[in-house]
């Protein structure tokens, strides 16, 4: 069903690479994904791959500590995110961090030759029921190490390319959290019956013609209601059974927040 689907959505869908070193010296990688929505270099990504660069550039996290509190071995020193190629550079976001989406724009951004963008679904044209797609890069290992003499990242060579990775869910419902302080925005979520793998957030929920529905936040474990009982060695324990859904950023939301930016876009 999603062969044709998937062909188109690989075109705009890019991995984000997040790396991390820490005052004791450890490095930490992380992987998610993101959109390019037109030739300008327009991107969309979730907020919460953006999490590590706000703690970093928050006033706080300079604080130098105090007698009575010791210096936190985990503090970041430096952060890199690499953005699908070494030369794209994102250096300002715009965030709706309550709807878990960022927007922002790659500098001097040059498209590849026949680049494929997005087309985006009518929300009035969205019912339950429609068979959706997932496409991200999880179960793929990202490994790079710090150079304090460069002050930067190296990922090792098995780290690229990434694998993409889609699953299949049906839309089942929307989710509302609130609205805007100046009620501008609804914070909506779009649901499907499958979650979100790990390294698909920021990635494109879509139709079998390829159009973006949402774009993947988070999992939510809805609890069944029942507890089987198993027997584990002499031990028998109660396992609480959940079924994992998937939060995708709702087109309807998304889309409005790309007016407000100005940010030219194409409709299904």
């Amino acid at each position: 069903m999603f062969v044709n689907a998937y062909e188109i959505a690989s075109q705009f869908t890019y991995p984000v690479i997040l790396s991390s070193r820490f005052s004791d010296g450890s490095v930490e990688n992380g992987l998610g994904s993101f959109v390019i929505i037109n030739s300008e270099g327009w991107i969309v990504t979730a907020a919460h791959m953006l999490n590590m660069l706000l703690e970093i550039q928050s006033p706080a996290s300079q604080n130098t500590p105090t007698a009575d509190k010791l210096p936190n071995p985990k503090k970041i020193t430096h952060h890199s995110i690499w953005w699908g190629a070494d030369q794209n550079r994102i250096s300002q976001f715009h965030i709706l961090k309550e709807n878990d989406l960022a927007l922002g724009k790659i500098e001097n951004f040059t498209a590849k030759a026949g680049q494929v963008y997005p087309k985006f679904i009518n929300p009035d044209n969205m019912k339950p029921g429609r068979s959706l797609c997932k496409l991200g890069f999880p179960f793929h290992e990202v490994n790079g190490t710090f150079n304090p003499q460069t002050g930067g990242f190296t990922l090792d060579k098995n780290s690229l390319p990434v694998p993409r990775f889609p699953i299949e869910g049906m839309y089942t419902r929307n989710a509302q959290t609130g609205k805007s302080p100046d009620g501008k925005y609804e914070y909506l979520f779009l649901e499907t019956s499958s979650p979100g793998l790990r390294g698909q957030s920021g990635g494109p929920i879509f139709d079998k013609d390829g159009n973006i529905w949402a774009i993947q936040s988070q999992t939510r474990h809805l609890p069944l209601g029942f507890s089987p009982k198993v027997k584990k060695g002499d031990q028998e324990i109660e396992e609480n059974q959940f079924l994992n859904v998937g939060w995708g950023v709702h087109v309807k939301t998304l889309l409005k927040f790309l007016d407000s930016f100005g940010v030219s876009y194409q409709m299904a």
